[in-house]
């Protein structure tokens, strides 16, 4: 119990001396040292919040669509049809897993009335999907026509393949080479399908070449002998290698490929953007901290008599090397506290600061034309790439705004603690003497 009051007793004085030289140096170099380190924290840690959660919600927006649409959480081949029955059976049963999509899927060319051309990756997936799959319809946005592929001639296309064909809604296209099994065509001029519907996704590789019709049609189409694959999506998309275990346990033979290696160089890409964009901006705290280091250093040559007094009434050089490392602290914690709430005001209303800054631009700019130019004013426009920014949603992730907090703390406080080393190299009898 002694023990307790003794160092909350010692901390009081370690916090009480600190803010008493922090009073004293409001002024001077010291001062101006301390409060640009302390900004420096702040816009440090706002920024990493900032470009860190931008940078989520940039790469989510292509990670959820290619997972949602193209490649699911995990495909599953090689099923014994005999076995079929059975595996959808365990599927159900599993808890981890939320739908069970089966497809076929054919790459070729495909060509419209125009003789304009294109590569294809065409899906023959069930006509309710868009009912069974909650992801797949909630990333897949219909923005013409419908997601109608109740017949067998029906077809709905990416935004970008479409206008590669040239064709919109009602649009005859043929799939002209394909691959598929032994038993059908590689060149056709009789695969002719309408276009029902036209889609747009997060991701630019699936609507530029994505295509969608009935399951029979695929059947039809790509042959008998083409392999039937299963999307799973699970409810969390990082147990992914649980959910492989369980059913190869059960089902040796099948073949799994997670989203992980289907997309492997994709999103290894995109984590290495990440990784390094990360460092950059954390380069912040170690500038910050040079700072840091040099000001308290400066501080504890300048307060060479205050340090000698107050090893002289009995402070001891740990509780005198205390004094500088909790004003270090405190510069962290500052910072780090504004930096916080700035930089979740900024992720929240990302879209809103957006807009303000596009509208800023623009009425600045015509204004400046209206005065000098006012001949050209009228061809004065809004940046489009400013409402890009805008539409991008800012995903927060806690683990990381937490490590960024306490570098934004961890920073000034090592760069004080490695400072206050003079601390001990003072000779308290040769600095009273000198005064």
């Amino acid at each position: 119990m002694n023990k307790d009051k003794n160092l909350l007793s010692s901390l009081k004085w370690i916090f009480a001396v600190s803010k008493r030289f922090a009073l004293v140096d409001r002024t001077g170099r010291t001062a101006v040292t301390s409060k640009l380190s302390t900004l420096g924290i702040c816009f440090g840690v706002m920024t990493l919040i900032t470009v860190m959660s931008v940078m989520n919600g940039f790469q989510m927006s292509f990670v959820k669509s290619i997972i949602e649409i193209s490649s699911s959480h995990l495909q599953v081949k090689s099923v014994p049809e005999e076995k079929k029955f059975d595996f959808l059976q365990e599927c159900e049963q599993n808890s981890d897993i939320l739908t069970v999509s089966p497809f076929y899927e054919s790459r070729g060319l495909i060509a419209s009335k125009r003789n304009f051309q294109a590569a294809v990756i065409v899906r023959g997936v069930n006509k309710d999907i868009l009912d069974t799959d909650k992801g797949f319809a909630k990333e897949l946005k219909i923005i013409k026509g419908s997601f109608d592929i109740e017949k067998n001639d029906s077809i709905v296309l990416g935004i970008g393949l479409a206008d590669s064909l040239n064709v919109t809604v009602g649009s005859s296209v043929n799939l002209l080479a394909m691959s598929g099994s032994k038993d059908v065509s590689l060149i056709s001029y009789d695969r002719n399908f309408i276009v029902t519907g036209i889609f747009e996704s997060g991701s630019i590789d699936v609507n530029q070449a994505y295509a969608f019709i009935n399951i029979s049609a695929a059947q039809e189409k790509f042959g008998s002998n083409l392999d039937l694959t299963y999307g799973l999506k699970l409810k969390n998309y990082n147990d992914d290698f649980s959910v492989i275990s369980s059913l190869k346990k059960v089902f040796p033979e099948i073949r799994i490929e997670s989203w992980r290696s289907f997309n492997r160089s994709f999103f290894g890409a995109l984590r290495i953007e990440k990784n390094i964009l990360f460092f950059l901006v954390f380069l912040i705290f170690i500038v910050v901290g040079t700072n840091i280091y040099n000001g308290v250093r400066r501080l504890v040559f300048e307060r060479k008599q205050e340090i000698s007094i107050l090893s002289a009434l009995g402070g001891s050089k740990n509780e005198i090397k205390s004094i500088f490392i909790a004003r270090g602290f405190i510069s962290g914690f500052t910072g780090t506290l504004f930096g916080l709430v700035l930089g979740l005001l900024i992720c929240v209303n990302m879209s809103s600061i957006f807009m303000f800054i596009s509208n800023f631009m623009f009425y600045s700019e015509y204004l400046f034309t209206r005065i000098f130019s006012p001949q050209n004013a009228s061809f004065v426009r809004q940046n489009p790439m400013y409402q890009v920014f805008a539409s991008i949603p800012a995903q927060i992730n806690f683990s990381e705004v937490v490590l960024i907090c306490v570098f934004g703390i961890l920073a000034p406080l090592i760069a004080s603690w490695c400072a206050s080393h003079n601390v001990l190299k003072m000779n308290v009898t040769e600095v009273l003497h000198d005064e």
